[in-house]
């Protein structure tokens, strides 16, 4: 009995800790908080530092140009022609709504086709993005806001046999296409932005008049 009451004390001993003492809790609540300070400064500087686009646009020899002061520049000195860009896309996205124009992917490979085919052979996309400095979806959105104005300006416009037979003895040497069909086509294609050019400019002062439309900037 002696035997089972030794080992079974000393399984005791090595299974479970003694409980901390309140002081040993009381010291160890008491260095967090000291060091508490510290850590939100270290985690305020990583922060900082992985987000720091949002706090410093640039460091000149050290000395910050902080985003606050690049988006005061910029808007001082684009500020007002962006917005107004803005808000024409959006009235022209409106109107296009209400007359129930969709633009399809096969509208946005047909016209960027058509852009590349009028720079030449030898010019690629990459080139055109490269020489105009925009992305690819800057180029897109260019693309489906023109086939948005192009649509709504022509929805009701028929361009006959006879239309494109005129354009193309009046304006053969302005035609690239050697195709009979693809002249037809780009003939076409050509009165329809004639005509379009010449809608443009009443038809968007038209729609900024009825617009109500309120600047905050």
């Amino acid at each position: 009995m002696k035997q089972k009451k030794s080992v079974l004390s000393r399984v005791g001993s090595e299974s479970f800790e003694a409980p901390l003492k309140p002081s040993t809790l009381l010291g160890s609540k008491k260095r967090y908080i000291r060091m508490l300070p510290l850590i939100l400064v270290v985690l305020l500087l990583v922060l900082v530092w992985i987000n720091k686009g949002m706090v410093v646009a640039a460091l000149v020899n050290g000395k910050p140009i902080f985003t606050t002061q690049f988006h005061s520049v910029l808007r001082a000195r684009f500020g007002s022609q962006t917005l107004e860009g803005m808000i024409g896309e959006m009235l022209i996205k409106d109107e296009a709504r209400r007359a129930g124009i969709v633009i399809t992917k096969e509208d946005m490979d047909a016209k960027e086709k058509e852009i590349i085919s009028s720079l030449g052979a030898n010019v690629s996309l990459d080139d055109l993005l490269k020489f105009q400095g925009l992305s690819k979806s800057d180029f897109e959105q260019q693309v489906k806001l023109q086939l948005t104005v192009e649509k709504v300006l022509s929805k009701d416009m028929v361009v006959s046999e006879k239309d494109i037979d005129a354009y193309i003895a009046t304006n053969a040497a302005t035609l690239t296409a050697t195709d009979p069909a693809a002249l037809r086509v780009q003939a076409k294609q050509a009165i329809i932005a004639t005509s379009v050019a010449e809608k443009l400019q009443a038809w968007f002062a038209e729609l900024r008049q009825k617009a109500k439309v309120l600047r905050f900037l």
